[in-house]
């Protein structure tokens, strides 16, 4: 469905001349440097899939963004959509689209709702009784009854985002492109669009690409993550591959119901991190030593009680990735 061959994006932006009359000196000449957003992007994504394309501040995924969708225009390789360009099929590509970038709306500001909604299904040419249809339903799954008489511009931001993801929705798009939908909204705002999301990709199919900084976003909705930093694609694979892949401990806390003796002149397969009282805290590699052998270890230093195992947050595998 979406096909990315060896993308690259290069922007070229003026250096400041010094000295006398550089000011002059520019309306002749100008010299530029040349910086590289995006280098040698590769991936492909089937239909129905829900990818995260993750990365820190600066990465290229925004550019990434803009180029799959046809607002920029790559320096080299290319982008197809079901097979056509959105650049060079701009028309014919747009209507499989739906676009939501979390710091910028599609409505206008000082519109109702409604009227946002009535514009946009006529530049899509939706049908007059499809629209209906269609935003009724959207209505009913987001919660915009009450807000689709009021202008934008007195939303909050978590009402702007369920009535952006509406607007990107109104011409049923195949494919959904998200970027940081989810940014500035607090906990309960961030639940209801997760659930939308949810709904879209998992009983109506939709595929979905989503940019964030959320890794709860990541962990909650999508099956497949793409990492990349600096321009390039670091890793594109399953979270749980991910993981393996960086190695990360797993922290067990293991509670003894009285003294526990750690020998000292053992050469253990994991590590002890801290001892208080009767309660241990251990790291191991997974991959390398199963939990069941950590606790058939430990066992003979006392009488367990308890065992309380937590794998490494999200946000520890990524950064392990990043450097």
């Amino acid at each position: 469905m979406i096909t990315v061959r060896n993308l690259r994006k290069t922007f070229q932006t003026p250096l400041v001349q010094e000295g006398r009359f550089s000011g002059l000196r520019t309306l002749f000449s100008r010299a530029y440097k040349e910086k590289e957003a995006v280098r040698d992007v590769s991936f492909e994504i089937e239909s129905g899939e829900f990818v995260g394309y993750i990365g820190p501040n600066g990465a290229g995924k925004s550019t990434t963004i803009k180029m799959l969708t046809g607002i920029l225009h790559p320096t080299s390789g290319e982008v197809l959509i079901h097979g056509y360009s959105p650049q060079k099929h701009r028309k014919r590509v747009v209507g499989q689209l739906g676009v939501v970038f979390g710091q910028r709306s599609q409505l206008w500001w000082d519109l109702p709702v409604k009227d946002s909604y009535e514009i946009l299904t006529a530049m899509y040419r939706v049908e007059e009784s499809t629209s209906r249809r269609r935003l009724g339903e959207l209505t009913e799954l987001l919660e915009l009854g009450e807000l689709l008489d009021t202008p934008v511009r007195k939303l909050s931001l978590g009402q702007r985002m369920r009535a952006d993801l509406a607007a990107s929705m109104l011409h049923d798009p195949d494919i959904l492109f998200l970027d940081e939908p989810t940014i500035g909204l607090d906990v309960v705002a961030k639940k209801n669009i997760r659930g939308f999301l949810q709904t879209l990709n998992r009983e109506f199919g939709k595929t979905i690409l989503l940019t964030t900084h959320d890794m709860d976003d990541i962990e909650q909705l999508c099956q497949r993550v793409i990492v990349i930093n600096h321009g390039q694609i670091g890793y594109d694979g399953t979270i749980d591959e991910l993981r393996n892949r960086i190695g990360l401990p797993t922290m067990m806390k293991v509670t003894y119901r009285g003294a526990v003796k750690v020998p000292l002149t053992w050469e253990l397969p994991f590590r002890v991190v801290e001892q208080e009282a009767n309660v241990l805290t251990i790291a191991c590699n997974r991959q390398e030593l199963k939990a069941m052998d950590v606790l058939r270890i430990v066992s003979s230093w006392g009488e367990m009680d308890d065992v309380h195992m937590e794998e490494p947050e999200f946000e520890e595998v990524i950064h392990g990735v990043y450097n």
